[in-house]
């Protein structure tokens, strides 16, 4: 693996990884900073700001932005997470050097003209209305409320209608000055890079990026319970979410496994059992999401309202099957399989492998070798899946539901099972 990094004078990491055989370059710039690190009154600020860098810079319009990229038959895109905000692009190898120009301009020179924000303010509020409309949003945004009550990590990315509506430059503006901050950012880049050449952009076009600290956001605090939206739609959404270990835990791995093991595949065993055997569903799964200092492990599942009780009760007999019985050799041998399969395919991709050195050096101030990860996935046995989901069963659990729901006093018995730990609910 053609691995480079080095650290610019401000702080900057700038890292890359060659990889000979293809002829494009993904490249990208990602701050430490999302929602998470948000006020209350900037509620949606940082989602707003990623929208706004591409509506004009200083140097370039809103239209100048998108025809440079594409002249090249580039393409400059961004996201905006939890706790990072992304800006990248993918070019021709000789056109690194125009990419970078334009990801380095929008972050440094955004013009947030008052005609160009009140556009995009409307773009956002109809994004949010989609989000309205859609049932598997709406659960999700509640589960996560569910899971941190009055912490910025329990609101909505995107901002509520109230939020957007009073934002001002001024408010893009210090959230900017707040966090984009060097040593809280890193360019990163895959595919057809030099990394000398990269490195010699990145001094041109961020050297003047503030070199100074960033105060982390506040430590979360899983704390569960129980959401409802009765809004009617088609199905019932139900998301079913416990803490999981945040991304440095020696255990991160283990929930990994242990998603894939109950809903990662059709082979899982809420697969198997909830749509194969009973019919209960078209699609359910479950995933283990990190942060630094906490994480969630997620069940989603929808049905009919007639039968949400019961597929309910399937989920919470299967984890209690698991934390009695364990798993058997052939699952672990199976999860670890996907598991290893997703991280090498990963490493074809430049833009897959682009994110995953930045989002490693921002979590772990490293990049973890291919080697690393696999033997940390090796290590796992069936033992530790069965105590990680022992442990999830006697914790707080946080519940969401969308639809309504027609037997609820049988649901409600089984929310009871899940929103009481058992060691308390005896």
């Amino acid at each position: 693996m053609s691995m480079e990094r080095s650290e610019l004078a401000n702080g900057l990491i700038v890292v890359s990884h060659a990889m000979p055989e293809v002829e494009t370059v993904s490249l990208g710039i990602w701050i430490g900073a999302g929602s998470r690190s948000e006020t209350k009154v900037e509620h949606g600020v940082a989602h707003f700001l990623e929208h706004m860098a591409f509506k004009g810079t200083e140097r370039r319009s809103a239209r100048d932005i998108a025809e440079e990229i594409e002249a090249v038959g580039g393409d400059l895109n961004a996201s905006t997470g939890v706790d990072s905000t992304a800006y990248y692009a993918r070019v021709m190898r000789n056109d690194l050097p125009l990419a970078l120009d334009i990801l380095s301009d929008i972050i440094l020179a955004p013009r947030f003209d008052r005609t160009e924000l009140a556009r995009e303010r409307e773009v956002i509020l109809q994004e949010i209305a989609a989000c309205l409309d859609s049932p598997e949003d709406i659960v999700f945004d509640l589960a996560q409320e569910a899971a941190y009550p009055n912490q910025s990590l329990g609101r909505p990315i995107l901002g509520t209608v109230r939020s957007v509506r009073g934002f001002k430059p001024s408010h893009l503006g210090a959230y900017l000055s707040a966090h984009y901050h060097a040593p809280n950012m890193v360019l990163a880049a895959a595919g057809a890079v030099d990394h000398k050449v990269l490195v010699a952009e990145a001094e041109r076009h961020l050297a003047a990026l503030d070199a100074s600290g960033t105060a982390l956001p506040a430590g979360a605090h899983y704390a569960g319970g129980v959401r409802r939206s009765d809004k009617s739609f088609e199905q019932t959404h139900l998301v079913l979410t416990f803490e999981a270990p945040p991304y440095r835990d020696p255990d991160y791995f283990t929930a990994q496994m242990l998603a894939a093991a109950l809903g990662g595949g059709m082979s899982s065993r809420l697969f198997q059992e909830v749509r194969e055997r009973r019919g209960l569903c078209y699609s359910v799964y479950a995933f283990s999401s990190g942060l630094t200092d906490s994480g969630m492990f997620t069940v989603h599942a929808a049905s009919g309202r007639e039968r949400a009780h019961e597929l309910f009760a399937v989920i919470r007999t299967e984890l209690e099957r698991a934390a009695e019985y364990g798993f058997h050799q052939d699952e672990i041998s199976r999860v670890k399989a996907q598991l290893k399969m997703g991280l090498l395919a990963g490493l074809e991709s430049s833009s897959a492998r682009a994110e995953q050195l930045a989002r490693q050096i921002l979590i772990h101030g490293r990049v973890l070798t291919t080697q690393e990860l696999i033997e940390r996935v090796e290590k796992v046995e069936a033992a530790d899946l069965q105590a990680l989901v022992e442990r999830l069963l006697v914790s707080p659990a946080s519940l969401a539901t969308v639809g309504p729901i027609r037997h609820v006093a049988r649901f409600d018995a089984v929310t009871e099972k899940f929103t009481i730990p058992s060691t308390k609910a005896a």
